[in-house]
């Protein structure tokens, strides 16, 4: 099933990402991890795709064996920074050839090792080039990330906000943003970019914080901006691992909810492998979304 299908449906809906192994010893530790979460019937699930492609075989690997043993429909990360047009062209088709019909598309993370690199080599530059890549080679439905706090690396949200456009005019059918703890902030982007005539489905990100070593982690990969009362959480429980983790469900989930109420009928949850995560937040949505879900 396509994303966007999905996304177009009037009835709410919850999906979870998850990560592939850095290594082969421990790939069936993550693919138990992943399965369990399938088990929940997700709408779908994203399988991220590693920092210069490092876990590339595995992302494909853990997305086909999820949407085969599962049913449930997958969203594969692709990168495209530091490869060339032979190796991207390589993963299109590795990804038809799994019946992966769902991709994320990303520029990826600019390791230090990149930063200092030539640049007049890279076939890629941004995440565009990577979508017009995939329009051309594939019927894909593709999904393109968005900052509703500036991408780190744009000068002010305007500029932001017209590089996004040019993604969108380029190919992607929707949007997920960067995780966001302060719903706030993804209203009000979200009408900017209204404004601005971009009107493919957005999906808020949500990271359920439980660990008080998170906190500091989600700010240097996002920079998102974390709200008094989220701080007020993690000084309270931080020291305290099972009241961090209850609270920090409980957080996300108080989240979740206001993004429905507020007419958002899809929100995707970064839920870092951690099936105990997402059963808590399912099980707190269950009469929400209808599915009766239980122990």
């Amino acid at each position: 099933m396509l994303i966007t299908e999905i996304l177009n449906k009037s009835s709410m809906s919850l999906s979870f990402e998850v990560f592939p192994p850095k290594k082969e010893t421990s790939f069936e530790s993550v693919k138990t991890a992943t399965e369990k979460i399938a088990a929940m019937s997700p709408a779908f699930m994203s399988v991220t795709y590693g920092a210069g492609g490092g876990t590339s075989d595995y992302t494909l690997s853990v997305a086909q064996n999820i949407q085969e043993k599962y049913g449930v429909p997958t969203l594969a990360h692709l990168t495209c920074i530091s490869s060339s047009k032979a190796i991207v062209k390589k993963r299109i088709d590795d990804m038809k050839n799994a019946g992966i019909t769902n991709v994320m598309a990303l520029r990826g993370d600019l390791t230090p090792e990149l930063q200092n690199s030539d640049k007049k080599y890279w076939d890629y530059r941004y995440a565009v080039d990577l979508i017009r890549e995939l329009c051309e080679n594939g019927d894909f439905c593709i999904g393109a990330a968005c900052y509703p706090e500036v991408h780190p690396e744009s000068p002010n949200q305007r500029e932001d906000i017209k590089y996004l456009k040019e993604k969108v005019d380029a190919g992607a059918d929707f949007l997920t943003t960067q995780m966001v703890f302060d719903n706030n902030l993804f209203y009000n982007f979200l009408y900017k970019i209204r404004e601005a005539g971009i009107t493919v489905p957005v999906i808020p990100g949500i990271m359920p914080i439980t660990n008080a070593n998170q906190v500091d982690r989600a700010i240097k990969l996002s920079g998102a901006f974390m709200p008094q009362r989220f701080k007020a959480v993690v000084d309270k429980f931080g020291t305290s691992p099972e009241a961090m983790k209850q609270a920090g469900v409980a957080y996300a989930t108080d989240q979740i909810i206001d993004l429905y109420a507020n007419g958002i009928t899809n929100v995707h949850v970064y839920s870092m492998n951690k099936p105990d995560i997402a059963k808590g937040i399912m099980q707190n949505l269950s009469a929400i979304l209808g599915n009766s879900f239980s122990e």
